[in-house]
């Protein structure tokens, strides 16, 4: 412990006086955090949707068909409870639930209005809107489709679907609240991939390396040196943009924050072992520099920050599964934004303890230590 303690007293000093690292670690996080909260979004299309028929009608039958047919909206389950699909939303499985109510074709043939409530997961405000303004172009559709069928009933009002959208999670339909949680997933990120990356081949190039590597201490500690001092800024500065999201962005955070720097804590050793990894490859700084930015772009594209993942192709959905950023991302978004616990972000979590068991594994298989 001694021999880490002197390590890590010896990369603090390292790394507070190279006076060009100090604004990337503490004002290029705060810049972007503000910066790119204000990001655009992007059609909507495949939205996962739960449908609760309680009519069984050829009218609510009929509903559902069009909204499938729409190509906006994928039919993932039929509960038979309202208590059913909440779940499934909570968990992030659906996006949409549409509620069609008892004697909801008679109530439209007799008064010439029906509700129909649709409930949306609003984290996103801006693929909630977009979602309640397709379900609604849709309704409007049927409405009328059934005001044709019934049209030689002229003493009856012309049929109308009353909808009464719900917005859950993100009433306001405010874009930053969506946006800011997963913008920290890349702030962090890049501060723990980019700073490992350039660390143990800055000391290659300024000769030090090899005056470390003929010293008695051992692989383990060397290594537990180099990135535990990235990993604990890395923590500080989700503590600083958390800090800015509550008081700046008026992010609500619902979630227990133990939880989240926990499982924070995790998704950083996998990112310091990719870091890590491309340390060993890599000969300069400005190598590392490359590899680690052509590997953070393809996370971040691939992320579901600014595309729906549900609205990728099918292949690079599939891709996703192997990005460690997107399953962070999901993790802040549902336990900040929805309160989720440990068990609604377990299949998230397995894959970040496997992404940092592999990424950490293949860092110290390659890293060869030359002992005196």
């Amino acid at each position: 412990m001694r021999t880490v303690f002197y390590l890590l007293q010896k990369e603090f000093v390292q790394i507070f006086r190279n006076r060009a690292m100090l604004p990337i670690l503490f004002a290029m996080p705060v810049i972007q955090l503000l910066v790119l909260s204000y990001a655009a979004t992007f059609e909507v299309r495949d939205t996962p949707m739960s449908v609760i028929d309680q009519d069984r009608s050829l009218t609510s039958r009929q509903l559902v068909d069009r909204l499938v047919a729409s190509g906006y909206f994928t039919l993932v389950d039929q509960p038979a409870t309202p208590e059913q699909a909440d779940a499934a939303l909570r968990r992030g499985e659906v996006k949409l639930i549409v509620h069609v109510p008892p004697r909801f074709e008679r109530d439209l043939l007799e008064t010439g209005a029906a509700p129909v409530r649709l409930v949306l997961d609003a984290l996103d405000g801006a693929t909630a809107g977009v979602v309640q303004a397709y379900a609604t172009q849709v309704l409007a559709r049927v409405s009328r489709d059934v005001q044709a069928r019934t049209a030689t009933a002229a003493a009856r009002p012309a049929p109308r679907i009353e909808v009464r959208p719900a917005f859950w999670y993100n009433p306001d339909l405010n874009y930053e609240t969506y946006m800011v949680p997963g913008i920290l997933v890349v702030l962090v990120t890049m501060i723990a991939t980019f700073l490992s990356a350039m660390n143990v081949v800055r000391e290659k190039e300024i000769g030090t390396i090899e005056q470390l590597n003929v010293t008695p201490i051992r692989k383990g500690p060397f290594l537990i040196g180099k990135l535990l001092p990235f990993w604990l800024i890395a923590l500080v500065e989700l503590g600083v943009g958390l800090a800015i999201a509550r008081w700046y962005f008026h992010v609500p955070m619902l979630g227990n924050l133990a939880l989240v720097f926990g499982l924070a804590g995790l998704y950083l050793l996998a990112m310091l072992g990719l870091g890590l990894w491309i340390s060993t490859m890599a000969d300069t700084q400005q190598q590392a520099m490359f590899i680690a930015w052509f590997v953070l772009v393809i996370f971040i594209l691939m992320s579901g920050l600014f595309t729906p993942i549900e609205s990728m192709p099918a292949w690079a959905q599939r891709l996703t599964l192997l990005n460690p950023m997107a399953h962070f991302i999901t993790i802040m978004r549902r336990v900040l934004l929805k309160g989720a616990g440990l068990d609604a972000v377990r299949v998230q979590t397995a894959a970040l303890l496997l992404f940092g068991t592999v990424l950490l594994t293949l860092a110290v298989r390659q890293y060869r230590k030359v002992t005196a």
